[in-house]
């Protein structure tokens, strides 16, 4: 990248029986004529050069794209020229040409000369990404779900860069925090509806899908609730109110909701939270249990509930702990989809770990959300920019856990959630327990909203 294109001269062969471009009425009175090395290169032009052949009065000078000269410049195909050299212009920077020539005398035409090849100089045009919209290709598959993007309230404004490409690419919705219970709720009983409203009716009114994140999160719990001095049992009826009111609230407009989100803590144990301690180790099932009474008594009866977690590809040991609770969610009916958060690097987890990991839910008949996708690339902290390299290395990564998701069975499918638009405003350059601050460049679009090569990795995964 921004390295000048260096010149490649290479004489290919001299060979009386190549007959392309030869004329009907060869003969061997005239000399075929030797091509000689090109001068005067520039970014568009380069001066063609050859020997003179006695007793010719012209030649006939061919430009090709490739070395068979099966495409043709087309202001150079056998073109007339008197002498033994000419400007060849018109042509693209840190580009290959081929030239050849025939001396030609009267009627009679010679076999072509030996082949020169030409770079220009410069700088290559970047070819532009594949400009397709990620919904409509994904709405044309035989088995379509929803391409989803995470939100946040503010950017929900018509007209705005957001809004133009929203509602172009995408056809899901997750508030990426506004929807969790701290925003929300100001006390008990007490809510701030504004930004959660924003969101979930702007996806109504656009005819988005909106998925509902998260009921129940240990990082979410509002100060009231973190300091609350009840009983455990009162408690555990303010977490069950807030549930109650929300789904209640969102009743046909939210479809799905995940209602416990990272309940597993790394070392495969139940993560030690504030709901574990105060509402004992049945909290998830009574979580769910809310969320699936609250719904039926709103007349929402098709209202999908999730498990959310990450790092489960990799991590066996907590794997097993989210599957062993989502298999007894599942024998009680309260839930029908696992999401599964892929905040990936583009080395890791390898295809037949997400594969093992997403199967398990397939086996159990589950619908499958890839919840929060993004691929870090400077994991290391060894790049300082977005190079070539790392930006195919995460091209291939998007296209591989989409062709991924895109395999599964019709019935498995939910929808497939990219986490956030542009790499200057993902979480993970200034998480610091990722540790790489401000050097990372997950998403689909850079900070000017640029389609990236993962773009267009994505779109090659619905192939």
């Amino acid at each position: 990248m921004g390295i000048a294109f260096y010149l490649i001269l290479t004489i290919l062969s001299c060979s009386e029986d190549n007959d392309n471009g030869d004329s009907p009425e060869a003969s061997g009175k005239l000399d075929i004529p030797f091509a000689s090395i090109a001068s005067n290169i520039t970014e568009n032009s380069f001066q063609a050069n050859w020997a003179l052949v006695s007793e010719a009065d012209s030649y006939l000078l061919d430009v090709s794209t490739n070395s068979n000269f099966s495409v043709m410049l087309t202001e150079y195909n056998a073109l007339i020229v008197q002498n033994n050299t000419v400007t060849v212009t018109g042509l693209s920077p840190a580009s290959n040409y081929y030239y050849r020539v025939r001396a030609k005398k009267g009627t009679e035409i010679t076999n072509n000369s030996n082949v020169i090849t030409v770079t220009t100089t410069g700088v290559a045009a970047e070819e532009p990404e594949d400009p397709t919209f990620l919904k409509v290709k994904a709405n044309a598959l035989e088995n379509p779900f929803y391409v989803g993007v995470a939100v946040k309230a503010h950017q929900l404004t018509e007209g705005s860069a957001y809004d133009e490409v929203l509602k172009n690419e995408f056809s899901s919705i997750t508030a990426e925090y506004e929807m969790k219970m701290n925003p929300i709720s100001t006390g008990s009983g007490s809510y701030n509806w504004e930004a959660a409203d924003k969101i979930v009716n702007y996806g109504n009114d656009n005819g988005i899908n909106v998925h509902g994140h998260a009921l129940v999160w240990h990082n979410a719990v509002p100060d009231w609730l973190s300091n609350f001095s009840g009983t455990d049992t009162e408690f555990a009826l303010e977490v069950k109110k807030f549930i109650t009111d929300v789904v209640t609230r969102y009743a046909g407009k939210v479809r799905s909701w995940d209602v416990v989100n990272e309940a597993v803590d790394d070392n495969g144990n139940m993560r030690n939270t504030i709901f574990l301690q105060k509402m004992g180790p049945d909290y998830i099932k009574d979580c769910y249990q809310w969320a699936r009474d609250a719904a039926n008594t709103a007349g929402d009866t098709d209202l999908l509930l999730f498990y959310n977690d990450y790092a489960t590809s990799t991590n066996i040991p907590k794997q097993d702990r989210v599957f062993s609770i989502v298999d007894d969610l599942k024998a009680n009916n309260l839930i029908d989809g696992v999401g599964f958060q892929m905040h990936n690097t583009y080395l890791s987890p390898t295809k037949a770990q997400i594969e093992t990991d997403i199967n398990r839910a397939v086996a159990l008949g589950l619908k499958v959300h890839v919840s929060e996708l993004d691929i870090q690339v400077n994991q290391n902290n060894d790049i300082t920019y977005l190079t070539e390299e790392r930006a195919l290395a995460q091209k291939e990564k998007y296209k591989e856990i989409v062709k991924i998701y895109n395999a599964l069975p019709k019935a498995n499918k939910y929808a497939l959630t990219v986490w956030g638009f542009k790499d200057n405003e993902s979480w993970i350059p200034y998480s610091t327990d990722l540790n790489h601050p401000g050097n990372d460049w997950p998403l689909l679009y850079n900070d000017k909203f640029e389609l990236k090569k993962a773009h267009t990795g994505f779109l090659e995964g619905l192939d």
